[in-house]
């Protein structure tokens, strides 16, 4: 996850939320979530699927930790309103029916000043604009629900929060994922051509959008 992902730990402050309300919207197996908890946060994960949240227990089972772990669909969270310090949804705002509900959802659930962090795929990317043109299937593309945004639709759905600090991440590194002459080409001529461009300049087409928004 944090191979993939290593972003996270430079972007998100897993370390500086102990003693704070933190819900994990979509949290999965709790991976994130137990980053939060083991720095002393009061965890709490929803999940629309319940094989996700059995995982999750277990998952905090195993490592000792505590957390409130519900099967909960986050267009209608089970919280009071203003009940928490941040609001994290990190690949999920894309993959749900009504996005819009769902950000209005985390935005309800957070206390004023509170923080929500989203992230969404980046639909003007380099890996958007690679797959089409390599014929390459991208992460998930067979999921009920996929949408893809740009940064100003981004911000538009957004809009409700009273500040949005939009970060674009995940650029193309070497991959054993792809064999044959695509993967070659992939990571002999595009990465290294990619990468040699001024960040300034390639920032805008990363694959993920973050979004760090305050109430």
């Amino acid at each position: 996850h944090f191979d993939k992902l290593h972003h996270l730990l430079r972007l998100v402050d897993f370390e500086g939320q102990r003693g704070r309300q933190v819900l994990d919207v979509g949290c999965g197996t709790g991976v994130d979530l137990v980053r939060f908890a083991r720095a002393g946060a009061v965890a709490t994960g929803v999940d629309l699927a319940p094989a996700a949240i059995a995982l999750a227990k277990q998952n905090f089972a195993i490592q000792g930790l505590d957390a409130e772990l519900i099967v909960a669909d986050g267009e209608s969270l089970p919280f009071a309103d203003a009940q928490f310090d941040l609001v994290f949804a990190h690949g999920v705002v894309q993959y749900t029916g009504n996005d819009q509900a769902l950000v209005n959802e985390c935005r309800r659930v957070l206390k004023p000043g509170g923080q929500a962090i989203f992230q969404v795929y980046n639909r003007v990317s380099w890996l958007n604009v690679l797959s089409k043109v390599m014929k390459v299937g991208l992460e998930h593309e067979d999921a009920p629900v996929l949408r893809k945004y740009s940064a100003g639709e981004f911000r538009r759905l957004l809009g409700g929060f009273s500040q949005v600090r939009l970060v674009p991440e995940r650029f193309p590194v070497k991959s054993r994922l792809h064999g044959g002459w695509k993967g070659t080409l992939y990571n002999t001529f595009f990465v290294g051509t990619f990468n040699a461009l001024p960040r300034a300049f390639v920032r805008r087409f990363g694959w993920h959008l973050l979004a760090f928004c305050t109430r």
